[in-house]
């Protein structure tokens, strides 16, 4: 982190440099308070100059909302092309990320704000980045996700498929759509004798793994590239009393050995995460899911399959098509086995002022069963019959 330096009042201050999304430190800081107006402070943020709040804590909340209404009154006006309408929108969110991240406060030694009216951060802070005795920097936007963050790992998110809560921590993507864990509590697990072999690829919070091992898994090996996420699911599964059942370790992508069920719920749209909570989201050449489908060869034990778990939104928004990802899965000498599919039940599907909305009332939440292409259930599983493909 980068050591930056300024001076108020005749006073040299030095911090360090905490950006989560990987901002730039700052190359011009002016400390400004409770007098500064929303349009001064607009026109400052885009001659580059990034305002240190020393205010007043709702103060700052309300320069920041004052600021973001400013910034959408200049959105361009919207595209009749669903692609290019997603781009521009994209671009939008992504400048006014970088217009509003450059509102920064000022973290003491332990985390303290000291603000008037500021609540205490220190423990929410202490979650995502850990102990400092030193000041820091921070956006006021990052501050805010953190304490949002805190609330959501204290409360946790009730899952119907597991009749239990999930915590997630700072920076881990929650499961509040709970449609893709319905389908991989609803799909037909492979017929083992003891139990089938689980990999659960990019497990997050370790729901999908720990909806696994509550319907009869042998063994999850669940892993995930975010040292968060890694924390986060152990956590999870301590609580939930299923860590003899299931192993969650750091790695990209698969685990060493072979499965007979190889679980993955990969960013579902091609584009660039503007922060590393949308690393969930966005993924520019959709290289999790690529690496997931040219891997399975190696990983699956005869008979084994893959569950892919895909929000088809991409295609409405026109950034994939369905051939193309047929394409893929042929490519990788997989077939489809069958697909289980459910509609969003989040707010946005159903909102018609969103602005694509358009593209959201159409999307459905997709489980592909992949197999390698030619293979058929092996003896190891008790009865089962080959399924068709529905589409």
């Amino acid at each position: 982190m980068a050591l930056i330096r300024w001076a108020e009042r005749g006073t040299e201050h030095i911090a360090r440099w905490h950006s989560e999304n990987g901002a730039p430190p700052p190359t011009r800081l002016e400390a400004v308070g409770d007098d500064l107006t929303a349009d001064t402070a607009l026109r400052r943020l885009r001659s580059g100059t990034t305002l240190l709040w020393r205010g007043d804590y709702p103060g700052a909340r309300q320069l920041l909302a004052a600021i973001g209404r400013r910034i959408d009154r200049r959105s361009p006006p919207p595209s009749n092309d669903i692609a290019q309408l997603f781009r521009d929108h994209r671009a939008q969110r992504a400048q006014r990320a970088r217009l509003l991240g450059g509102v920064v406060v000022l973290l003491d030694p332990g985390h303290h704000l000291a603000l008037r009216r500021a609540p205490d951060v220190a423990e929410a802070c202490r979650e995502a980045y850990g102990d400092s005795q030193e000041p820091m920097l921070v956006s006021l936007p990052e501050l805010l996700g953190v304490l949002s963050a805190h609330q959501w790992q204290l409360k946790g998110v009730p899952i119907p498929a597991l009749g239990e809560r999930i915590h997630a921590r700072y920076g881990v993507f929650s499961p509040v759509r709970s449609e893709y864990v319905d389908l991989v509590a609803e799909a037909p697990l492979p017929e083992v004798d003891g139990g089938a072999e689980v990999f659960d690829l990019g497990t997050g919070t370790g729901v999908l793994a720990a909806v696994l091992a509550r319907r009869g898994a042998a063994h999850v090996a669940a892993t995930d590239l975010n040292p968060r996420a890694v924390a986060c699911a152990r956590e999870n599964l301590q609580r939930l009393g299923l860590q003899d059942r299931v192993t969650v370790n750091e790695a990209d992508l698969f685990p060493p050995g072979r499965a007979d069920l190889v679980v993955c719920n990969p960013p579902w749209l091609p584009g660039t995460a503007t922060s590393a909570l949308e690393l969930g989201v966005y993924d520019e050449s959709s290289s999790m899911l690529r690496g997931l489908l040219e891997g399975l060869g190696d990983h699956l034990r005869p008979g084994g399959e893959c569950w892919l778990i895909l929000s088809d939104l991409a295609e409405h928004l026109q950034l994939r098509s369905r051939d193309e990802l047929r394409r893929m899965i042929r490519d990788a000498g997989l077939e489809v086995i069958d697909t289980l599919s459910t509609a969003p039940r989040h707010p946005r599907a159903k909102d018609p002022a969103d602005l694509l909305h358009a593209a959201r009332s159409q999307e459905a939440t997709m489980l592909w069963r992949l197999r390698p292409a030619g293979s058929r259930p092996s003896a190891r599983r008790s009865g089962a019959s080959a399924a068709t493909t529905a589409e």
